[in-house]
């Protein structure tokens, strides 16, 4: 049994930006079988150490690879050989906020039977998103 975890991060973010990348939407996605998430956080990812743990879920049966292959039909994973400053790290995601609130739309609809007149969208929600279409 592991945890598959999301995670952000300030720094990356700003670098994000400054790439082209977009800013406040680069998060971390991984998963944990033994360790946890907080403290692979702490270590450090991407030559960045000020990773905040916004959400994790304990899951059975998969590994990270199935996670981002999940993830990758629906979000754009950001490629780790393309910008040498994040030094490999697997797992980077570059989220587009309309396709998470046009998913919390359709999930409050579906519960409430009413469509929502406003929404914004938290860390929160991005993570539960992320985590949602990772699991499948």
């Amino acid at each position: 049994m592991g945890i598959v975890y999301v995670a952000r991060s300030k720094g990356l973010q700003a670098w994000g930006a400054d790439v082209g990348l977009g800013k406040n939407t680069l998060y971390k996605i991984g998963y944990a079988e033994d360790a946890d998430p907080a403290s692979i956080l702490a270590a450090g990812l991407a030559g960045f150490s000020d990773w905040e743990l916004i959400k994790a879920q304990e899951v059975e049966d998969t590994t990270e690879q199935a996670l981002l292959d999940r993830l990758a039909r629906k979000e754009k994973l950001v490629d780790p050989n393309y910008y040498p400053k994040i030094k490999g790290a697997r797992g980077l995601v570059k989220i587009d906020l309309m396709k998470v609130e046009n998913s919390m739309r359709i999930r409050i609809a579906l519960e409430t039977n009413q469509e929502p007149k406003t929404l914004k969208v938290k860390p929160a929600d991005i993570a539960q998103y992320l985590i949602s279409n990772a699991l499948g």
